[in-house]
C-alpha cells in the first residue's frame, strides 16, 4: 500500500472518530430530577422520652424487612422495644407526636394491603390503642401529623393527596389532592410537582409541604379559610434558578420546622428554617453542600436543632441559623441520630436483628458504644 493511500485512510478514520465522539457529546444530558425525602428512619421528641424508627432484619424483597419503634424514656439514658404488637410493619412505620407525651404511630400497607392500621399510647408504649385509616400513607417520614389538643390527625397518602380527621384520629375527610392543590392559586405559584410532608402549625393550621417545579420557590402551604395559602420561606436571589424541594416538615415545641433541598445533582445545598409564627415569618440556615452525597434520614430536636445521616458514613447538625458543624465519621451502620439524653447525640446503628447505640458527649470527637438491643424479628412470617 503506498504512503499516500495510507495517509488517506488514516485521514479518513480520524474523521470517523471525531465525528463519533461529537454526536456522543451531542448526546442529551440525564434529568436529574428533584431531592428525594429521607428514609422513614428518624427520631421525634417528646416530654415523655425520645422515640426512634428504623428497619432491622432482612430483604424487603422477600419482606423480611421489619421497621420497629424505640423509645428512651426521659429521665434515662436506656432504649427498649416498643413497637406496636400484632401489625405487620413491612410496609413501614412512621410517627407523630399528640402532645403531653403521647404518640400516634402509623404502618405502611405492604403486599396486598391497601389501608394503614393506626396505634396511640399514652405512656411510652407500655400499651397501644389501635386506629385506622382507610387509605394507604405515604412513603415519606412525615406521612402524618398531629395536631396537639385537639388530637386531629393529618394523613398524606400515596394517592398523592392528604386526609384530615375529627378528634381522636376518627371520621377521616378528604382535604387536598395533588392536583387540587398544583391547580390554586398557591400551587400554581410552586408549580407543584409532588406533596413531601405533611404538618399542623403550633396553632393547629394543617400544612403540606411539596417539591416545585418553578425555581427559587419553596412549597410549603397552609390551609386557612377554606383555601390554601402560600407560606414557604422566601429564599435569598442566588436560589431563584434552582428547583426547591421541602424534604421534612414538621413542628416541635412551638417551631415548625423544614428541611429544604436546593438544586440537583452534585450542586443541591440542604437548608435548614424555622418559624414560630405558622410561616408568617422564617429564619434560614447556613447552606450545606451535599457534594453529590444522598441525604438517609433526618431528625429534629429541641431548641430548632437538626441532625442529618448523609452516605458515606457523615453526620451534621445544625442549630437555629448557625453554621452546620459535621460530626466525627458515624459508626457503622447508622441509620439514624437522636438527641442525647443529657445533650449530645445518640447514633442508633442497626446490624440485621441487633440496634446498637453510640454516644457523642457534647463537644466530643469519639462515639462510644452504650446499649444493644437484640430484636426478635419471624424472617418468613410475612412472605
Amino acid at each position: 500500500m503506498s504512503r499516500r493511500r495510507q495517509a488517506c485512510l488514516l485521514l479518513i478514520a480520524v474523521a470517523v472518530l471525531s465525528a463519533g465522539c461529537g454526536s456522543a457529546a451531542r448526546q442529551p444530558a440525564a434529568r436529574v430530577g428533584p431531592a428525594q425525602p429521607p428514609s422513614l428512619a428518624t427520631s421525634l421528641v417528646t416530654a415523655s422520652g425520645t422515640w426512634a424508627v428504623a428497619v432491622m432484619g432482612g430483604s424487603a424483597a422477600s419482606h423480611n424487612n421489619f421497621w420497629q419503634l424505640f423509645v428512651r424514656p426521659a429521665g434515662t439514658g436506656r432504649w427498649r422495644l416498643a413497637t406496636p404488637p400484632g401489625v405487620a410493619s413491612n410496609g413501614g412505620l412512621v410517627v407523630a407526636s399528640l402532645g403531653a407525651g403521647s404518640v400516634v404511630a402509623g404502618f405502611r400497607p405492604s403486599q396486598e394491603l391497601s389501608f394503614s392500621p393506626l396505634a396511640t399510647t399514652h405512656d411510652n408504649g407500655a400499651a397501644w390503642t389501635p386506629g385506622l385509616l382507610d387509605a394507604a400513607l405515604a412513603d415519606v417520614p412525615d406521612a402524618l401529623a398531629a395536631a396537639p389538643g385537639s388530637g386531629r390527625l393529618l394523613a398524606l397518602l400515596t394517592s398523592g393527596g392528604a386526609e384530615l380527621s375529627g378528634p381522636g384520629g376518627t371520621a377521616w375527610t378528604r382535604l387536598a389532592t395533588r392536583r387540587a392543590l398544583a391547580a390554586s392559586a398557591a400551587g400554581g405559584r410552586c408549580g407543584l410537582d409532588r406533596l413531601t410532608a405533611a404538618a399542623f402549625s403550633s396553632s393547629g393550621v394543617p400544612l403540606l409541604a411539596a417539591s416545585c417545579a418553578h425555581p427559587g420557590t419553596a412549597g410549603v402551604f397552609a390551609y386557612a379559610g377554606g383555601m390554601w395559602h402560600q407560606v414557604g420561606p422566601a429564599l435569598p436571589a442566588s436560589y431563584a434558578r434552582q428547583k426547591v424541594t421541602v424534604l421534612r416538615l414538621t413542628t416541635t415545641s412551638g417551631t415548625t420546622m423544614a428541611l429544604l433541598a436546593a438544586g440537583t445533582g452534585s450542586a443541591a445545598r440542604l437548608l435548614a428554617a424555622s418559624s414560630t409564627d405558622g410561616g408568617a415569618h422564617w429564619a434560614l440556615s447556613q447552606p450545606q453542600p451535599l457534594h453529590s452525597a444522598r441525604l438517609t434520614s433526618a431528625s429534629f430536636g429541641p431548641g430548632g436543632t437538626v441532625a442529618i445521616v448523609l452516605t458515606g458514613g457523615r453526620g451534621e447538625t445544625i442549630t437555629g441559623a448557625a453554621a452546620w458543624r459535621p460530626l466525627p465519621a458515624l459508626p457503622p451502620g447508622t441509620v439514624t441520630l437522636a438527641p442525647g439524653p443529657t445533650g449530645g447525640w445518640v447514633a442508633l446503628a442497626v446490624h440485621r436483628t441487633r440496634l446498637a447505640a453510640w454516644r457523642l458527649a457534647p463537644g466530643g470527637a469519639t462515639w462510644a458504644a452504650t446499649q444493644t438491643i437484640n430484636v426478635p424479628v419471624g424472617f418468613g412470617s410475612s412472605g
